[in-house]
């Protein structure tokens, strides 16, 4: 029997973790909505497979019932979250998924309780959204108690982005101005702030993102203010810049659905050559009202690859009892060098 279900394991990101599970020894179970590109994935991997919509609760739940822990990998997660955060509290099962967006991860964080009552782990964001990272603040923190601020940012070398984070992107691009103050999710507008971090090769522009550790950093650490960059090239940088104006022309839903369209003529994701060589830099930051201020660097795998590597090696965690019950964050369940356990992940003082 398996003792772990992947669902939409025929996505991009989807179907590198199911590689990644069967190198490593694992027959999941796969799963998803689209019976025909789960079948043709099941045949090739040689797993069992099982394809049932969310909204059918009893196949969902008879599915749960049957393994230890599930891997939510269908987005985009705002939309499919809580079917399968119920369906797990119901059948007593593991949650982990590899979102990254902040009203999810606050809204999964809010079932602490719940998942505690039902002896379970929830974990969102077992990917590179947010393990790095994630990692790498709390490593400041502990090396910097009296923070007050962290700053976060990224740099993608050589990789590309999926169908389905795209997607992801243009269901939230109206949520993308977020940041933490004084405890508090924060709104702010797109492309709010553009400064300056050198990743190594001189500085370069990075500019204010919702990522994920606005939300998740704000538990693993209590430091209650906290930014997220990322780097774009210019042109991006002035469309995002451009959307606080224009943004009404984009936020609506037929808009949405033809960007989400266009994004169907996209490769599925970035090549296996990509995978193999992209690497991911992030800058963290963590200084406290009197100025002291320290910086890290961390280096990781493309990110989608690195994804498949942090999950299944969580998934192992978890199946060995090796969890905590309630939410947790990555830092939280397994300390801030979980992430220093892989392969081609170097950490720098700056």
């Amino acid at each position: 029997m398996s003792k772990f279900l992947i669902y939409g394991s025929y996505g991009y990101t989807g179907s590198l973790i199911a590689k990644q599970a069967l190198e490593r020894g694992h027959q999941p179970l796969l799963a998803g909505r689209n019976e025909k590109k789960l079948a043709a994935q099941a045949a090739t991997l040689g797993l069992p497979s099982l394809a049932f919509d969310l909204s059918e609760t009893e196949k969902l739940d008879s599915a749960l019932r049957d393994v230890d822990v599930v891997l939510h990998c269908a987005g985009p997660f705002g939309y499919t979250y809580k079917a399968m955060t119920e369906a797990c509290l119901r059948t007593g099962t593991h949650y982990l998924d590899i979102g990254g967006g902040t009203p999810e991860l606050e809204a999964v964080a809010a079932l602490d309780a719940d998942s505690k009552s039902a002896g379970i782990m929830m974990m969102p964001g077992a990917g590179f959204d947010v393990v790095p990272s994630d990692c790498l603040l709390l490593y400041l923190k502990e090396k910097h108690p009296s923070a007050t601020h962290l700053q976060l940012s990224i740099r993608g070398v050589g990789g590309g982005v999926s169908r389905g984070t795209a997607r992801s992107g243009i269901e939230n691009m109206d949520r993308q101005g977020t940041i933490r103050k004084n405890g508090r999710m924060t709104q702010v507008p797109a492309a709010w702030k553009i400064r300056e971090v050198d990743f190594g090769r001189g500085p370069v522009k990075v500019t204010s993102v919702g990522w994920g550790d606005v939300a998740t950093a704000f538990y693993s650490t209590g430091v209650p203010n906290i930014e997220t960059y990322m780097y774009f090239p210019a042109i991006a940088r002035k469309l995002m810049r451009a959307s606080a104006s224009l943004g009404w022309l984009l936020y609506n839903r037929p808009a949405k659905n033809i960007i989400k369209a266009l994004i169907g003529l996209m490769p599925p994701g970035p090549s296996a050559k990509k995978n193999a060589n992209g690497f991911s830099l992030l800058i963290g930051e963590a200084y406290d009202e009197s100025g002291e201020h320290i910086r890290a660097k961390l280096r990781t795998p493309e990110a989608y690859y690195f994804t498949a590597q942090t999950s299944v090696a969580i998934i192992e965690r978890v199946l060995a009892d090796d969890f905590k019950v309630g939410f947790q964050t990555p830092s939280m369940a397994y300390g801030p060098d979980f992430v220093l356990g892989f392969d081609s992940v170097e950490r720098e003082d700056l």
